[in-house]
């Protein structure tokens, strides 16, 4: 290789090493965020118990209040029973009651499944503060072990960093702004090297970095002349196995 796709290579190795790091911050803060998600979520569900239990205890409230004013009117239809004074007024009054007595008792129902469902709700609550608990402990584990590794990551970051701008300064201005080009488009994955297939002449050339067919044009350049050329389905820079090998198939 010339001097150019020396320097680009050698900035390549770096440029590997900070998308490593980076992608280890990014997956340490991630760890971070997935488990307040879950706090969060176990919160809003302990929120909307609560509110479920509220709600079933209004219900249970209005229930007991119709049964009170149910019963009321039970106790007058007997007096007034008693006082009848002809069997069609009596009979007419005790179907009026018995039908009375005949709801308030699907309302009595009713009553007791809104509080079965109120201390299942409880029940639930219960499980759900334990899981906060526990999800609020690990948080904060995560988080420690997270802001130790992330001063570790970073104090590497920076030091990588500091290689990759020594580095850089090697590489051609018009270069190194193609080389950053491909670096954020490919999170640093910049070159691949030529890739030399067979026994004899003609070989068969492909692109180590995505193995798709190259022509013999790419290596001979690249093995007289310094200069840049790019895969032509992946786009990466490429250049010459060092040394150039040939692989038998």
């Amino acid at each position: 290789m010339g001097n150019t796709l020396e320097a680009m290579f050698a900035l390549q190795a770096i440029e590997r090493q900070l998308a490593d790091i980076r992608g280890q911050l990014s997956s340490s803060n991630a760890a971070v965020s997935a488990q307040q998600r879950r706090v969060d979520e176990l919160h809003q569900r302990r929120q909307s118990l609560h509110d479920e239990v509220l709600a079933h205890q209004k219900d249970a409230g209005g229930v007991e209040l119709e049964l009170k004013a149910r019963e009321e009117e039970v106790n007058k239809l007997r007096a007034i029973l008693n006082s009848t004074k002809t069997n069609k007024e009596y009979a007419a009054i005790l179907t009026q009651l018995n039908t009375l007595k005949a709801d308030n008792s699907k309302l009595e129902d009713r009553a007791l499944e809104l509080m079965q469902e109120v201390d299942q709700t409880h029940a639930q609550a219960g499980q759900v503060e334990e899981q906060i608990s526990q999800a609020e402990k690990l948080f904060e584990q995560i988080k420690q072990t997270s802001s130790e590794e992330t001063t570790r990551l970073r104090t590497i970051l920076d030091d990588l960093q500091a290689k990759r701008d020594s580095a850089a300064q090697a590489v051609p201005d018009k270069a190194l702004k193609i080389f950053d080009r491909i670096a954020a488009l490919r999170d640093g994955d910049v070159m691949a090297g030529i890739e030399v297939l067979g026994k004899k002449p003609p070989y068969h050339y492909i692109c180590g970095g995505c193995n798709m067919s190259l022509t013999a044009e790419h290596a001979n350049a690249l093995r007289t002349r310094d200069e840049i050329r790019f895969c032509d389905c992946c786009g990466r820079i490429l250049y010459l196995q060092k040394p150039e090998s040939v692989q038998q198939v």
